[in-house]
């Protein structure tokens, strides 16, 4: 199973769990707006990071990991919203073969 998937899965298990015994749960019990600062704040994170980050460095980069981060909680933030993850990949091969400037402007239409 794709690592979306599994993510998936599990972020909507944590729905019903205990706040106190998952992190994901004191997410969705904290609402969206504790949701969107996290995404927000990891958001910077990355800026920062790859404002330091050098070319080629790898895997290892903290910026690598900040970027994880940032996915993870945006993953909780779509599932929070009953938006399924996969939506997002699916949305992007659908892009494959088009202009960048094209599917910007059929976006404003």
């Amino acid at each position: 199973m794709p690592i979306i998937e599994q993510l998936t899965e599990i972020l909507e298990s944590r729905r019903t769990a205990d706040p106190e015994l998952s992190y994901v749960a004191s997410l969705y019990a904290g609402g969206l707006n504790k949701i969107l600062e996290k995404v927000g704040e990891e958001a910077t994170e990355v800026i920062l990071a790859a404002k330091d980050v050098s070319p080629g460095t790898g895997k290892d980069d903290p910026l690598v990991n900040e970027v994880a981060d940032l996915w993870f909680h945006t993953l909780v933030m779509l599932t929070h919203l009953e938006q399924k993850p996969i939506w997002v990949l699916e949305a992007l091969a659908e892009r494959f073969g088009t202009s960048g400037h094209e599917e910007k402007r059929s976006r404003s239409q």
